[in-house]
C-alpha cells in the first residue's frame, strides 16, 4: 500500500525545522538587507495643493461611476456595450490579467513543497531470484527549498503587485473605450447639426442662384450677378458633400469600434433622439492627491514600483545560500516462483545548503539590473502624477473656455442671424446687393457652427474629465475574476 501524502510531509517538516535553525546565522547575516519595499517609500511626489484651473460647479457633481446612465441615452450605453466587448485593448488588457493571475499562481507554488510519483513495472530474472519474475515499484519523491532569505517570497510579492496593477489597467480600459466611443458618438451628433445647417444654407444658396437667373433673363439685373449667385450655390454644395462625408466617417468610426452592422447602426443613430451636451458635470476633489487617487493608470504605475522593490529583493536573496530539503518512499514488490519479496525503502533528505562562490558576477550583475529597473519604475511613476495632473488641469481649463466662449458665441449666431434675416428681405426688395447677401450669409453660418463647435468642444472636455479622474475606479476596487 502507497504512504499516504501526509506520512511523507510529517517527517519532512520536522526536518526543515532543524534545517531552519541550522540557518539562523545565516538569516542574521542577511535578512536586514532583504526585506523588499513592498510599500516603497519612494513614491514621494510632488502635487500641487490646489487646481490651479477653475473647478466646475465648484467641484460638485454627478459620480463618475453613474454619469453614463445620467445622460439617458440608451443608445450611447449600447454602444459603449458593444465597443467594450468587442475591443483588443480590452481583450488584451483582460489577456495581461490573465497572464499575472497564473505568474502569481506560480509564484506562490515555489514557496511549496513538491511532490512527484511515479511507478513501473517489469519482467527478467534478477539478482532477489534467479527464475522469471515480475517488479512492480512506485515512489514519492518530495523536494521543499526552506526560503529563508525571502527569493521566493519576493518573487511572490511582485508577482501580486503586478497582478493588482494588472486589474487596474483592466479597468482603465473599460474607461478608455468608453470616452472614445463616446467622443465619436457626440461628434457625429455634432456633425449632424452642422450638416443640417449646410444644407439649409445650400438650398437657400440655390434658391437666390435660381431667382437671380430668372431676373438676368428679364433683363433687371446683370449676368455678373447671376455667376455670383451660382458659384455660391456651387460652394455650398461642396461644403454640403465635404460636411456629409465627415457625418459618414463618423458612423464607419463607430462600426469599427462596435462591430456592429452599419445598416442596423445607420438605423439606429436615425432613430435616436438628439441629446443635449452634458448639463451635469463630475465632482472633482480640490485637492489634486484625492482626485488622483481615483486614477487606475496611477495605482498600476505604484503597483510596478512595488514589483520591481520585490524583483530587487529576490535578486539580492540569490547571493546568500540555499537551503533544500529532499525525502523520498518507494515500495518495490518483486513476485517469482519462489515467492514475493518487500524491498520498500524510505529517505529523508539530504538537507543540502547551496553557496554561490563563484559565478562570473552574474548574480551581482542581476542585483544592478534589479536596481536600475526600479529606479525606472519611480521614474516612470513621478512622471504619470505629473502627466496625470497637467490632463486634469487641461480639461478644466477647456470646460471653463467654452463656458466662457458659449454665451458670446450664442449671442453672436443671434446677432448675425437676426442681420442675414434682414440683408435677405432687402434684397428681396431690391435694397440690397447680392454681394451684401452673401456676406451675411457666410457670416451667419460660420457664427452658427462656431456655436455648436464649442458645444462639441465643451463635451469633449468633459470626456476628457472624466477619464483624467478616472472614470469612478476606486482604488479598493477589487482584481476582476477569471471568467473562463
Amino acid at each position: 500500500m502507497m504512504p499516504s501524502k501526509d506520512s511523507l510531509l510529517k517527517p519532512l517538516h520536522r526536518l526543515a525545522r532543524l534545517g531552519a535553525a541550522l540557518g539562523l546565522g545565516l538569516l542574521a547575516g542577511g535578512c536586514a538587507l532583504l526585506t523588499a519595499r513592498n510599500e516603497p517609500n519612494d513614491l514621494v511626489t510632488r502635487v500641487p495643493p490646489h487646481w490651479n484651473a477653475p473647478l466646475p460647479h465648484g467641484g460638485s457633481g454627478t459620480d463618475l461611476a453613474l454619469w453614463w446612465q445620467e445622460l439617458d441615452d440608451p443608445l450611447l450605453l449600447q454602444l459603449i456595450a458593444a465597443s467594450q466587448k468587442e475591443s483588443p485593448t480590452l481583450a488584451g488588457a483582460a489577456s495581461r490579467l490573465a497572464q499575472a493571475r497564473a505568474a502569481l499562481g506560480s509564484a506562490r507554488g515555489a514557496n511549496q513543497p513538491s511532490l512527484s510519483a511515479t511507478a513501473s513495472a517489469q519482467r527478467g530474472v534478477s539478482s532477489v531470484s534467479p527464475t522469471v519474475g515480475t517488479g512492480l515499484q512506485s515512489s514519492l519523491d518530495a523536494s521543499w527549498e526552506l526560503d529563508l532569505f525571502g527569493a521566493n517570497r519576493n518573487t511572490a510579492q511582485a508577482a501580486e503587485a503586478r497582478l493588482q496593477g494588472s486589474g487596474a489597467q483592466w479597468h482603465e480600459a473599460r474607461v478608455s473605450v468608453a470616452a472614445e466611443t463616446a467622443t465619436v458618438y457626440f461628434g457625429w451628433h455634432s456633425c449632424t447639426q452642422v450638416l443640417a445647417l449646410v444644407q439649409a444654407d445650400t438650398a437657400s444658396r440655390s434658391e437666390t442662384a435660381r431667382l437671380a437667373e430668372l431676373s438676368v433673363r428679364a433683363g433687371f439685373t446683370a449676368p455678373a450677378v447671376a455667376a455670383l449667385a451660382q458659384a455660391g450655390a456651387a460652394e455650398g454644395r461642396t461644403r454640403s458633400a465635404q460636411q456629409s462625408l465627415q457625418c459618414d466617417s463618423s458612423v464607419k468610426a463607430l462600426v469599427a469600434l462596435t462591430a456592429l452592422e452599419e445598416s442596423d447602426l445607420r438605423q439606429r443613430l436615425n432613430s435616436a433622439t438628439r441629446q443635449a451636451s452634458p448639463a451635469s458635470l463630475p465632482g472633482v476633489a480640490s485637492v489634486p492627491a484625492d482626485a488622483l487617487s481615483q486614477r487606475p493608470d496611477l495605482y498600476n504605475a505604484e503597483r510596478e514600483v512595488a514589483a520591481a522593490s520585490a524583483d530587487l529583493g529576490a535578486a539580492q536573496a540569490q547571493r546568500y545560500p540555499r537551503l533544500a530539503l529532499n525525502g523520498s518512499i518507494g515500495t518495490l514488490n518483486y513476485s517469482s516462483a519462489q515467492g514475493t519479496t518487500d524491498l520498500s525503502t524510505w529517505s529523508i533528505g539530504p538537507l543540502s545548503v547551496s553557496l554561490p562562490l563563484l559565478d562570473g558576477g552574474r548574480r551581482a550583475a542581476n542585483v544592478e539590473v534589479a536596481q536600475a529597473r526600479y529606479t525606472e519604475a519611480v521614474a516612470l511613476y513621478q512622471a504619470r502624477v505629473r502627466q496625470a495632473v497637467r490632463e486634469v488641469e487641461d480639461a478644466l481649463l477647456s470646460l471653463a473656455s467654452t463656458d466662457a466662449q458659449k454665451h458670446d458665441a450664442a449671442r453672436a449666431a443671434q446677432g448675425y442671424s437676426t442681420s442675414f434675416k434682414a440683408t435677405q428681405a432687402r434684397y428681396q426688395a431690391g435694397a440690397a446687393s447680392l454681394p451684401e447677401l452673401e456676406d451675411a450669409r457666410r457670416i451667419t453660418l460660420a457664427a452658427q457652427t462656431t456655436l455648436l463647435q464649442l458645444d462639441l468642444q465643451r463635451t469633449q472636455a468633459w470626456i476628457a474629465l472624466y477619464r483624467a479622474l478616472g472614470g469612478g475606479w476606486k482604488r479598493d476596487a477589487a482584481v476582476p475574476q477569471d471568467k473562463s
